[in-house]
């Protein structure tokens, strides 16, 4: 059996964080993207969980977050066996423009080269990775602000980093999960699925000398990879376990999308997610991300759930 072309690519990236407010501010003022979802965690009602992308949340494009201040969360340490750095992708020609903007807004960067190509990179209000990079990326419909127009906006996620102490086995599974590697430099490894280039790409780093990861506040909980049906993330499921001994999780119903979660070998958290229904099933295109959507089971638990969330200002 070989499952090879039923991913095709990144379908969105889980973190941890600290204050709704501050997620909220950074994402949406400092960043431009935008707030398409604003929902709970299905897992934990107490929290929110926000999910911010291009217009309409298009897969591969969202950067989700669950804000637990006051749940007595740690403060989680990023280390090997993590996503160690996400990646945005901005049109070509427009780094200058970027560099401006985030000193405008206080964020501080530092410029670094990787597969030779500069790339923006800096911490998130609860201190997590990221990283801003020029690709060609032709993904629709793109989201813009006041403040940044449709030719400088941020296109979606690029491509995450996994730091990994045991990369020659981690490679080896990315290879039969869907991923081809394409190039090497130095302790990176790049590899892609699907069409390749934004959206599609996974870097390995080699973190054979980096302390264990810990989760908790500014830590990526986990990395979300697409298909086109729920039957291809039953396939693979089947894949994992009779070939592989990888135990999956049962199918999650997150509204939005169908799921599966399962540690890959070097500890990463993976989910396989489907490309639909999508985020536009319960709210208008104009309205998405105004006002605070529930699940059918949680909706007659409405006002206790509304009571508990952290409160913060669009």
């Amino acid at each position: 059996m070989d499952i090879k072309g039923l991913i095709k690519g990144l379908h969105h990236v889980t973190a941890t964080v600290a204050g709704a407010q501050e997620d909220y501010d950074f994402y949406v003022k400092t960043l431009g993207l935008r707030l398409v979802k604003e929902t709970v965690n299905f897992d934990n009602e107490s929290v929110y969980h926000f999910y911010y992308g291009n217009e309409i949340g298009s897969p591969s494009t969202i950067m989700t977050t669950f804000p637990y201040a006051g749940q007595g969360v740690r403060k989680g340490a990023i280390g090997s066996g993590q996503v160690s750095q996400t990646s945005f992708s901005i049109p070509m020609g427009t780094l200058t423009f970027w560099k401006e903007r985030l000193k405008a807004q206080g964020v501080s960067y530092s410029t670094e080269q990787r597969f030779d190509q500069e790339i923006l990179v800096f911490e998130d209000p609860s201190g997590l990775k990221l990283d801003i990079m020029e690709a060609v990326d032709e993904r629709t419909p793109v989201w813009s602000t006041a403040d940044i127009s449709k030719e400088n906006a941020i296109r979606g996620i690029h491509n995450v980093t996994l730091l990994i102490s045991d990369i020659k086995t981690t490679i080896g599974f990315l290879e039969l999960f869907g991923y081809e590697i394409k190039k090497q430099e130095g302790d990176l490894t790049l590899l892609e699925a699907g069409d390749g280039g934004a959206g599609n790409t996974l870097i390995v780093k080699d973190g054979k000398t980096a302390h264990q990861g810990v989760n908790g506040i500014g830590t990526v909980h986990h990395v979300a990879h697409r298909v086109a049906s729920l039957a291809d993330s039953l396939r693979i499921k089947d894949f994992l376990v009779n070939n592989l001994g990888i135990m999956a999780t049962d199918v999650k119903d997150r509204k939005y999308f169908e799921s599966i979660y399962f540690r890959i070998p070097g500890g990463v958290l993976f989910e396989i997610a489907t490309e639909g229904p999508g985020f536009l099933v319960d709210e208008t295109r104009e309205a998405m991300g105004n006002g605070l959507k529930l699940p059918d089971w949680q909706e007659p638990n409405r006002a206790r759930i509304e009571a508990q969330l952290q409160p913060y200002i669009k």
